[in-house]
């Protein structure tokens, strides 16, 4: 062995040497010579780092909670305060439990608390800002928490829990609406991490990280990719093998927005089977955007099957809400995108945005016009200071939707013309093919069917080339219908035959005007149930609004 003839000082040497060149192989084989001649805290601290970037959760911990155990017989507590710090961690990205991190985390403030600032009190206080934010998102916290760390570490010249800091405090800003000046530390951040200014792969990691999440957020996708493209460099150099499975996933979500569906699934398999073989933790994340994939691609059952994994998650509700709503269940959808928001602190503009966005929708497809504009007024409010092209579409898209459900079908056109230009703009094929297939309903309503069969050819197209198999189905069975002149009037009375009993109950009450409330009071049902009933006769009529359904009504007599 290379240090076999080594003393157990100098192999500690030679291992701390190798961690600081990411040679992780070579710096595990030295701190176990060193070990295997004494027992040390200091060499079982090693250990741990250099099993930690490779992966081995077994080892890190078992090394970690070794060296605690000798720290605290030797009296250090800075040295045990550090592996709780630590140990926290591992507990929550390696094995997924909160309550055991937490436990580590109260465990370390009590043996720091009294000692002279030292960084373990900076780390402690950045790292619990985290998880705060990962447990409850609340960002008025976690940025209190970060300002504390800050302030520590500057104390201290410690540039690498500094920089971390930063881009913890860019991340939190981006999501409470501070945009411009969160994505500027951000960059700094991230420029300082693979620059090679920072030695601590931590804070690398979390430089990186938190810029590309925040991209995501703002769907700068643009930004995510070219950052992706720079942190997958420096991860292949210095072999940061979690960075990069945990980056290829939040990569995969921009190859997804445009359109490059068959190398996102292959990079989310990849990424998925090394965190869920390495850090089951960090798995949530990569789980939800493979069922995002398998909604789109329209592999439902898939979608659904994945999402029952994380049934608490915020996310996975939100994703469950997506479904639904493409399935034609608007009331799940609506349910699941208020619980989801129930999550969510108000200051937490930038994850609020997405379940506002779809609520919104999900409340005008139940023909709840005030509630779809009172959710998409706080849609446009909280979106205010994002100005990018993506959400600005997103903005546009859910206009078009709740005008079209109200019967304003000028304002439907413009707002979502102006949603399939900023989609394509945006590279988003997917997302164009849905507003462009909205718009074409709007223009049939308008009386304009040459230009609606434009617009449907054309997402007909968008969704062949993506793979998006059930609205390619969607598209083309409109430009069928379109064809055959059924679109206006002249197969409606067949139409009658695909609802159920209770559903031309509930149809008659429509267009006798009854609020659902009401219509629940008169057949005995909950109101939930009849909601679910709207939301079919919505999906199976293929009508856009409660006001359409109401006026199919009346032309087919059933009043």
């Amino acid at each position: 062995m290379k240090y076999a003839t080594q003393s157990a000082q100098d192999a500690l040497s030679a291992g701390r040497e190798a961690l600081a060149r990411g040679a992780w192989e070579e710096a595990r084989a030295a701190f176990e010579q060193a070990l295997a001649q004494e027992e040390t805290p200091e060499a079982l601290e090693g250990l741990s780092w250099a099993a930690n970037w490779l992966d081995d959760a077994a080892a890190t911990i078992e090394s970690r909670e070794r060296a605690y155990r000798l720290y605290r017989e030797r009296g250090d507590r800075a040295g045990a305060g550090r592996m709780a710090i630590w140990l926290a961690n591992d507990y929550s990205d390696f094995r997924g439990e909160p309550a055991i991190a937490d436990g580590w985390f109260q465990r370390a403030r009590r043996l720091l608390e009294g000692l002279e600032p030292a960084p373990e009190h900076a780390w402690l206080t950045l790292l619990e800002g985290y998880m705060i934010f990962l447990a409850q998102h609340d960002t008025t916290a976690t940025k209190q928490l970060t300002e504390e760390a800050l302030t520590l570490s500057r104390g201290l010249g410690q540039i690498d829990i500094e920089i971390a800091g930063l881009a913890q405090k860019g991340f939190v800003m981006v999501r409470e609406g501070e945009m411009a000046e969160g994505m500027r530390l951000l960059d700094e951040a991230a420029t300082a991490a693979v620059a090679g200014e920072l030695k601590d792969p931590i804070a690398i990691w979390m430089a990186c990280c938190y810029l590309i999440n925040a991209c995501e957020q703002v769907r700068d996708y643009d930004r995510a990719r070219q950052w992706c493209a720079k942190v997958e460099e420096f991860c292949r150099r210095y072999r940061i093998r979690p960075l990069f499975a945990f980056c290829r996933t939040h990569y995969a979500n921009v190859l997804m927005w445009h359109g490059a569906w068959a190398e996102a699934e292959s990079v989310l398999e990849s990424a998925n089977n090394e965190l869920a073989a390495t850090r089951p933790g960090l798995m949530p994340e990569g789980i939800v955007r493979m069922a995002e994939l398998r909604r789109r691609q329209g592999k439902w059952e898939e979608a659904a099957e994945l999402l029952e994994q994380l049934e608490s998650d915020p996310f996975a509700q939100l994703s469950r809400a997506e479904l639904a709503l493409d399935q034609g269940d608007s009331a799940t959808a609506a349910d699941l995108a208020e619980r989801f928001l129930r999550h969510i602190p108000a200051e937490n503009r930038g994850e609020r945005a997405a379940g506002l966005e779809v609520l919104a929708r999900a409340q005008a497809a139940l023909g709840n016009a005030a509630q779809a504009a009172n959710t998409l007024a706080e849609l446009k409010s909280v979106m205010a200071p994002f100005a990018t092209n993506p959400l600005r579409a997103s903005v546009s898209f859910a206009e078009g939707v709740i005008a079209a459900a109200a019967g304003d079908g000028e304002t439907a056109r413009r707002r979502l013309e102006d949603a399939v230009d900023l989609f394509k703009q945006s590279s988003a094929p997917f997302e164009a093919g849905r507003a462009r297939l909205e718009l074409a309903k709007v223009l049939v309503a308008l009386g304009r069917r040459d230009a609606a069969e434009k617009e449907a050819r054309a997402a007909l197209n968008s969704f062949q080339k993506v793979g998006a198999v059930r609205d390619a189905a969607r598209a083309e069975a409109f430009l069928q219908e379109l064809k055959a002149g059924t679109r206006e009037a002249g197969s409606e009375a067949s139409n009658l035959t695909r609802l159920t009993r209770r559903e031309r109950e509930v149809l008659r009450l429509i267009a006798q005007g009854l609020s659902n409330p009401k219509i629940a009071a008169r057949l005995h049902i909950s109101e939930h149930t009849v909601h679910r009933h709207v939301a079919n006769i919505l999906t199976k009529l293929d009508l856009p609004s409660r006001a359409a359904a109401a006026a199919f009504a009346a032309r087919q007599g059933v009043l």
